[in-house]
């Protein structure tokens, strides 16, 4: 071994004492056992009086400890091996973690360990030694992440427990013991074999009621006895042996005693106890059935009003939520309320899994513990080392990844899509007076909403409509619905009050599906007229026409019949010009909400119980003056029950997307008969994900009619004490994909109504339904000018019989001349779809602030025109967006994922859709860029997920070969655009990798198979943003529709860097991708989208809801989007005020 480094420089004394302890420990045989014990209690003495000398002994490339434990190891006399053990603790007490750490990379453990045993088979150890190798076990074993299979391979674990149980009196020796046995605990294996060695009785000989001696030896063995517990084997011997009223009993004694709450610590390591015993199904009962819940309940009212004791109130908290009986959500069945017949099942489809079951089996009750693994018991188990997370969800197959062009389908069998292309064969012959008008190519503009269902037609035929198809007409035949747009002419409308007016938005004379609910009966004679103004919104919005919306109403079909039509889709938003900041939650609300739902339980008189509203009632339950009124049966409506839980509480339930049993997110209803000033809760109580955006200052949207009426017709967010938290609600294994012991989540938020007489409506997000689509597709037709080529065709009917539109956008030839026809014709293409979850309302906000920008008569759309072939599907999920869905179609499956192999009759807009880009690439015109508008519930600002094989390869061990890794980093351009000229959008938070759950979504599928490289799903939070510009403030649709109209101005960017001109500034633009690339890799902190879906931490009570942001907005980038915006012809007023009012 070497000599010390400083062992020779004058007045370090203590390395010289240390060359002295190396050479007599390297001499073999005789060497001076009284000179080695003179040697080490000099250096002990230094140690204990010197600072100086400790920081020379473990200074760096001093080898003080490898001489020091190199003498333990040697020697066999007790004084200095005691010496030396008194050394080791004086150096590791002090900055002990860095000290620590050498320690145990210098092997210090295992001789540590190895001399407990050899000390153990003595017939009688040494007191001293036993209590100088645990106490330094107990400050190495934290630091040691191999400690307790290193314990327990060595045999230390018996030495300790039968030292342990012989010296239960002996407080200074148990102490350590107890100390050591913890970190031994801490491995599951380990646990259950101390388990076996009677360790959990032997923890309750020695922890008690309250006493104000050894509390830190009560602490430690309360810890012990917690970490024991969290074996499913160890917990159900406590509960066999009846610990849980014992423990209840210790906690409410310390509870009443310790006053001063100078033991909190000690307290909280007893609900830790209880909480680990409390994690198998066995001790959730024993602990209910000795009235835990009211105890805990009690006690944590009681430690409220003491802020420092919060951590005992939290504890509590989640042992009752855990212990909550489990209950079925009050519905008859999970399948949705509504149903509807499909053409045909496929047996591994989701619908024929649900209706399969029987009745009373679609929601049993799993008894099972929640998200509990089976143990292992083996004695080689080495489950303690750390292992380095990895998903295995990323796509590893090489061939996968690349892209390949494969031709899946005869072209003979895609020339039916040539009629959707007539752009590219137009020779504009026919127009008489070039560019006097506007034009839509030979085809009159096709009108899909006025379509007449015949029954000989069949649902799903491609369309091509021209003037003398059969199936269009000029205009709806519907005296009833000429008459009640007559009626709803006049801008004054007298009713007996506000609810009543409501009856007369329907869409005919029969009675409302849901027997009235809404209604407030007929008006009696000589009562008070109410005045009911229809607010004029045509000068802010353009698009916007309550009679047209009324018109388009009456033509779609869904699947309840909906015979009413929603105040809000009625009236129209505007947009509000205030901020709406990110809701900052005040502390301990969800606590609070917690605790109101326990005391259901503890109290259940005081719980009314009172069904209110129910889909799956014939009739609608009779209510009184005291409760409010619901109703969502209108188009995007989604409510199924409601249920009066105390005077102002109410608990919700979410209907499931039909055809389905799940997918509980969106809603969307109206409420009405409340009181003014009062606080009212509103609880849905079978959310699915685990957690939300609402935890993190998200509020609901609340639209009033009478503020509507008032001249401010918006949606609005708010409520106060929202959060997000796991509820007592169990979810059957069949809803959730086959998992056992799952619970729904509960939000909750409280609003106080403003106005009486008012009629307010909530949502998860702001509502754009299908008739508000087809409304602003009509008026954008009538706003086209000469310029702009536009036409709309029907690609196909859904399931539900509504028509799905086909948008194409470009710019009309500057002449007949064949060079500009030529020019116009081989135009690159720019596909976009939208709203394919139909609970991402935030897509269509933002399509239609692309379509408006390509609509409108400014010099940077006319450019862009110009530039591409726009192929629009504004909304690929009409039937899902009617039915008040969240993430399905009809066939109640996700659309999303059915892009590899579509069905032509349950998938049509995705079949067809495909097919559209399958025609492209066989004609060789394959998109330039294909991008899906899409919404995201879990993460803030607006960002993008792409396909990359580089960046997926990052993410893996796969070994690939430089030339698998030659990609062309173009389809990082549209996004590092994006970034610059969109305030919402972060770069940051996009994605370029691939993931197998992902394969069958149109992302891949067009990247993989349709050879498309800037393939994009474009996310928008539905909360707000934390950087940029709009840091801090919710998102509305202001701004989603600049962020439409932006992505448009990047797409001009991104056509002139690679437009022909520009090709010889490639190489630089090449370069500069480069470079983000290479910064992204070594900033990455998050491996894949899946892990980024969770960008918040896991919430209790204190939330960071701060985000430090490192982009600073580019003033000429500021005032080259001003710019875009103001000349955008419409809509002026909601793009150019958003520059200005944020």
């Amino acid at each position: 071994m070497n000599k010390p480094k400083m062992a020779t420089e004058k007045g370090s004394r203590v390395l010289m004492l240390l060359a002295q302890l190396e050479r007599h420990d390297g001499e073999a045989v005789g060497s001076d056992t009284e000179a080695i014990r003179q040697v080490t209690g000099k250096i002990l003495h230094l140690i204990q009086t010197q600072e100086k000398t400790r920081k020379e002994v473990m200074a760096k490339g001093s080898t003080g400890m490898e001489v020091i434990l190199s003498s333990l190891q040697s020697t066999q006399d007790l004084q200095t091996i005691l010496n030396i053990l008194c050394i080791l603790n004086e150096l590791l007490t002090v900055a002990g973690g860095r000290r620590v750490g050498v320690f145990v990379s210098k092997g210090g453990t295992a001789i540590l360990l190895h001399l407990l045993i050899s000390s153990g088979r003595e017939a009688s150890p040494s007191e001293e030694l036993m209590h100088q190798i645990h106490s330094l076990l107990a400050k190495v074993g934290p630091k040691d992440r191999k400690f307790g299979v290193k314990a327990r391979l060595s045999g230390a674990l018996n030495v300790t427990v039968n030292l342990l149980k012989q010296n239960l009196q002996n407080h200074r020796l148990l102490l350590p013991c107890l100390q050591v046995l913890r970190l031994y605990s801490s491995n599951s294996v380990n646990a259950v074999s101390l388990g076996k060695s009677g360790m959990v009785e032997m923890m309750f000989k020695v922890i008690g009621p309250y006493t104000k001696k050894n509390t830190t030896l009560l602490k430690v063995a309360l810890d012990t006895l917690a970490a024991l517990l969290k074996s499913k084997m160890n917990a159900r011997r406590a509960v066999d042996r009846g610990n849980v009223p014992a423990l209840l009993a210790i906690y409410l004694d310390w509870h009443r005693n310790d006053t001063r709450h100078r033991h909190t610590l000690l307290r909280k390591s007893i609900l830790g106890c209880i909480k680990n015993i409390t994690n198998i199904k066995l001790g959730r009962k024993a602990f209910i059935d000795a009235d835990g819940i009211r105890t805990l309940y009690n006690t944590s009212a009681e430690c409220l009003p003491v802020r420092t004791l919060d951590l005992l109130v939290n504890t509590s908290s989640l042992i009752m939520r855990k212990c909550f009986p489990k209950n079925r959500l009050p519905l008859p069945t999970i399948k949705s309320a509504f149903h509807h017949p499909l053409p045909q099942v496929p047996a591994s489809s989701p619908a024929a899994q649900i209706y399969s079951q029987p009745p009373d089996v679609d929601d049993v009750m799993d008894e099972s513990d929640d998200n509990e693994e089976t143990e292992v018991d083996t004695e080689n188990d080495t489950e303690d080392e750390e292992k380095e997370h990895k998903n295995d969800d990323i796509e590893t197959d090489i061939n996968k990844l690349r892209p390949r062009h494969l031709v899946l389908r005869p072209f003979d069998e895609l020339r039916v899509y040539e009629r959707f292309f007539l752009e590219f064969s137009e020779d504009f012959q026919l127009i008489h007076k070039p560019l006097n008008g506007p034009y839509h190519g030979k085809l009159n503009l096709f009108h899909f909403v006025e379509i007449k269902y015949f029954d000989k037609v069949s649902k799903h035929t491609v369309y091509s409509q021209s003037t003398n198809s059969p199936y269009v007409e000029s205009k709806v035949q519907n005296s009833h619905l000429e008459s009640l747009i007559q009626q709803f002419s006049p801008t004054h409308l007298q009713f007996s009050n506000i609810e009543q007016a409501l009856g007369c938005l329907a869409l005919n004379t029969s009675d409302s599906m849901n027997g009235g609910c809404t209604g407030a009966g007929p008006q009696e004679e000589g009562g008070d007229q109410a005045v009911l103004e229809v607010p004029d919104t045509a000068a802010l919005l353009p698009l916007h026409d309550p009679d047209l919306y009324l018109e388009m109403a009456k033509a779609t079909c869904s699947v309840p019949g909906y015979t009413e039509v929603a105040y809000p889709d009625y009236f129209g938003h505007i947009a509000p010009n205030f901020r709406e900041h990110i809701l900052e939650r005040v502390y301990g609300v969800q606590r609070a909400k917690i605790f109101q739902d326990i005391e259901r339980l503890i109290h259940p008189a005081e719980i009314l119980d009172r069904v209110v509203y129910d889909l799956d009632m014939q009739s609608c339950p009779v209510v009184d003056g005291e409760s409010l009124k619901f109703n969502s049966r209108f188009e995007s409506g989604n409510l199924r029950k409601a249920i009066q839980v105390r005077k102002f509480e109410y608990d919700l339930v979410l209907n499931s997307d039909i055809n389905s049993n799940h997918y509980h997110q969106w809603f969307y209803f109206e409420v009405s008969s409340m009181r003014v000033g009062v606080p009212y809760r509103f609880n849905i109580i079978n959310c699915e994900k685990s957690n939300s955006q609402f935890n993190y200052g998200m509020q609901v949207l609340m639209y009033s009619v009478q503020e509507a009426i008032g001249g401010s017709p918006r949606w609005a967010r708010t409520g106060s004490d929202i959060c997000y938290y796991k509820n007592h609600f169990s979810r059957s294994s069949i809803a959730a994909g086959g998992q056992k012991g799952k619970s729904y989540y509960t939000m909750t938020f409280t609003v106080t109504f403003q106005h009486k007489d008012d009629v307010c409506y909530f949502a998860y997000h702001y509502p754009y339904t299908y008739s508000t689509l087809k409304m602003h597709l009509q008026k954008l037709q009538t706003m086209c000018t000469p310029h702009i080529y536009y036409r709309q065709e029907l690609l196909c009917h859904t399931l539900g019989g509504n028509g799905c539109p086909l948008l194409t956008i470009t710019a009309m030839p500057e002449s007949c001349s064949s060079d500009r026809v030529c020019q116009f014709r081989n135009r690159p293409v720019v596909f976009l779809s939208a709203r394919v979850h139909p609970g991402e309302t935030n897509a269509s906000w933002v399509m239609k602030g692309t379509l408006e920008f390509l609509m409108s008569s400014g010099p940077l759309a006319q450019s862009l025109r110009e530039s591409y072939i726009f192929k629009i599907i504004p909304m690929l999920n009409p039937d899902g967006v009617v039915n008040g869905n969240h993430r399905c179609s009809l066939s109640g499956e996700d659309l999303n994922r059915q892009w590899q192999n579509p069905s032509s009759e349950l998938h049509p807009t995705i079949y067809h859709a495909k097919s559209l880009l399958q025609y492209l690439s066989a004609v060789g015109r394959t998109p330039l860029v294909f991008c899906d508008y899409h919404g995201h519930s879990r993460k803030k600002n607006v960002f993008m997920y792409g396909c990359s094989v580089k960046e997926t390869v990052w993410q893996t061990d796969i070994n690939a070969s430089s030339c698998d890794l030659q990609e062309d980093l173009g389809y990082r351009t549209l996004p590092k655009l994006l970034s610059q000229l969109a305030p919402a959008f972060s770069l940051a938070s996009c994605s370029f990798v691939v993931e197998r759950s992902k394969e069958a979504t149109a992302r891949v599928v067009v990247w993989r198979e349709i050879g498309v490289q800037r393939s994009y799903t474009m996310e928008s939070t539905l909360c707000g943003c934390d950087q940029g510009k709009y840091k801090g403030l919710q998102i509305g649709t202001r701004e989603l529709e600049e962020m439409g109209s932006q992505f448009c101005v990047a797409l001009l960017r991104l056509r002139r860097l690679t437009s022909p001109l520009e090709l010889r500034n490639h190489h630089t633009h090449q370069l500069d991708m480069e470079r983000d690339l290479i910064e992204t890799r070594c900033n990455m902190t998050c491996p894949t989208t899946y892990v980024m879906e969770e960008d918040e931490p896991p919430f209790m009570e204190e939330v960071d809801y701060s985000a430090e942001s490192e982009e600073e907005n580019d003033p000429n980038l500021e005032t080259y989007t001003q710019f875009s915006q103001s000349e955008a012809a419409f809509p002026s007023a909601s793009v150019v005020c958003c520059t200005q009012t944020h």
